[in-house]
């Protein structure tokens, strides 16, 4: 709940008649008129509230009182914004029953008090901690140092970046979202403090939010990061990589097998600033160091699994290949997510995911985001600021919420794409599979090496024709004809519609997509009911 400035009556909000303010704690349980209030064992003492006192009488503690039950009937939104009431605008009223301190001075000192503090919100006491002695604001930072004495990725995805430090002071299990397009300064030298360094602040909503940097905290975390960025989607975030790290005019290696927007980019858009690409097979390393050999490259840039074939790369091979020519590598891990696959610890300089995929894992929810080091991001970051594509701070919340079950919810996708992989290759009705868990995959030695899990997502081709495949598609009654992947909910489409269309049937099989091509995403329903719905399809082809 945020209360803008306003003149309000002695001792009480406009918005809720029973919410009163008090000068000083008072223990003896008496009870102040008729409002409702606390009894004295739920009593809260307010840290010193600043050294300057106001109207020359001193203010050493400022509680805000609220009736019992108050907050847990509010909303959940509520109750967020409840808790991050923070550095907002509060009330400047008369902060005690003497008529002279609601005098004009003591009200302008009580509200520019109030504008320096941070609130505490518990269950009907909103605590109004203090300031420092030049009226400034104590933001907390955030330090990932203290997920070290968590050994498991499971228990960073809950708490790293949250519990374990995060910049937004509330005392709400949940992080809050903070909804804003812009942060105030309290006086022009302020301003300037924050223009020289020496003061904290995002100014602008497009070069942060505090939702969005506890985020990119819990991955870096996971990650194993110096820094990360996320943005309002993978594409946005490949793009703004590529055009941050490769000069005009320079030099890329990309791979056959990727996604399809990604190669169009590629091959359309980077031309115009001079940028070329030489495209190799996921596996050819020789034709890797043939192309660093021949041109002054600047980034190896593939993903790993590739989509949608699951082509492997050797992370920790490449990254030693590219770094011995001064080339950087970035890694899309989107496949495999940060639990499956350690990209950074196999040498390379960046990875890159959608986070819309298994890092938000509930299809409802747009982003994207880049890992590595503090001088990288930067880089990416820099060019961000300009270009825009800012992630939403709702949308950062969702990234937040979807991670606290991403280990979960891979557990179950790992293991019911593996089960599901050799049931299919199996079948007589299905020509070929391609998931990486399988000895019969092109990489599987490589994908044994640096993956813990094989992802949720199989591809395989059934045994017919386009018509044939529609009729398998339409008749499964689990999966969401969809695009995308890596939410709770299995979605099945067929390449050769859903991302080539537009193609002729000559034109897709250049990239090696046929007709009779399915990418089945596994979501965390039962494998015995998907595959009994799988079988029950394959049966009517």
């Amino acid at each position: 709940m945020a209360v803008s400035s306003c003149a309000c009556p002695p001792r009480v909000f406009n918005a809720y008649s029973s919410f009163e303010c008090r000068s000083d704690p008072d223990f003896s349980g008496a009870p102040i008129g008729d409002k409702p209030r606390v009894r004295s064992s739920r009593r809260v003492t307010a840290a010193s509230f600043c050294t300057g006192g106001i109207g020359g009488g001193g203010l050493s503690s400022l509680i805000f009182r609220f009736p019992p039950n108050f907050v847990r009937q509010l909303s959940i939104k509520a109750r967020r914004n409840c808790s991050n009431i923070g550095v907002a605008q509060i009330v400047a009223a008369s902060w005690s029953n003497s008529p002279a301190s609601g005098s004009p001075s003591s009200a302008a000192a009580a509200a520019q008090a109030a504008a320096a503090a941070t609130v505490h919100v518990s269950d009907d006491v909103a605590v109004v901690q203090g300031c420092n002695d030049n009226g400034s604001v104590q933001i907390g930072g955030s330090d990932n140092s203290t997920t070290s004495f968590l050994s498991s990725d499971g228990s960073i995805t809950v708490h790293a970046g949250e519990r374990l430090g995060r910049g937004i002071v509330t005392d709400a299990i949940t992080t809050p979202v903070v909804n804003t397009s812009a942060y105030f300064f309290k006086k022009t030298q302020e301003l300037i403090d924050f223009k020289e360094k020496r003061h904290k602040s995002f100014e602008y909503g497009r070069y942060g939010n505090p939702t969005t940097v506890v985020a990119e905290e819990k991955i870096s975390a996971l990650e194993g990061a110096e820094s990360t960025l996320i943005v309002a989607s993978g594409m946005c975030v490949s793009t703004v990589m590529l055009m941050a790290l490769v000069p005009a005019g320079g030099h890329i290696v990309t791979t056959t097998d990727c996604y399809r927007k990604t190669r169009i980019f590629i091959e359309t858009i980077l031309p115009k600033m001079g940028i070329s690409a030489t495209v190799i097979d996921p596996a050819d390393v020789d034709g890797l160091e043939a192309a660093l050999n021949k041109n002054k490259v600047s980034l190896f840039f593939t993903e790993s699994p590739t989509n949608p074939f699951l082509r492997c790369v050797d992370i920790e091979k490449v990254s030693k290949l590219c770094h011995s020519k001064g080339v950087l590598v970035c890694i899309d891990g989107t496949f495999a997510t940060p639990l499956n696959q350690k990209v950074l610890a196999l040498g390379a300089d960046l990875v890159l995911h959608s986070a819309t995929k298994f890092i938000g894992g509930h299809n409802d929810v747009l982003a994207g985001c880049v890992s590595g080091s503090e001088k990288l991001i930067t880089e990416i970051r820099t060019l961000h600021h300009i270009l825009g594509g800012t992630l939403n701070p709702n949308a950062a919340y969702l990234i937040i919420r979807g991670m606290k079950t991403l280990h979960l919810r891979v557990q179950q996708q790992n293991s019911t794409a593996l089960k599901m992989a050799k049931v299919l290759e199996a079948h007589p009705r299905v020509k070929r599979v391609y998931y990486p868990g399988l000895p019969s995959h092109p990489e599987h030695e490589i994908a044994k090496q640096q993956m813990t899990g094989f992802g949720g997502v199989v591809s395989f081709e059934v045994d017919g024709d386009l018509m044939t495949t529609i009729k398998f598609v339409d008749a499964l009654k689990i999966p969401y004809i969809a695009p995308s992947f890596g939410g709770c909910e299995s979605i099945v489409d067929q390449p050769a519609i859903m991302s080539y269309w537009d193609l002729t049937q000559a034109e897709r099989r250049k990239y090696g997509i046929e007709d009779n091509l399915v990418r089945f995403s596994f979501g965390v329903e039962d494998f015995k009911d998907l595959k009994a719905d799988i079988l029950q399809a394959l049966e009517t082809i």
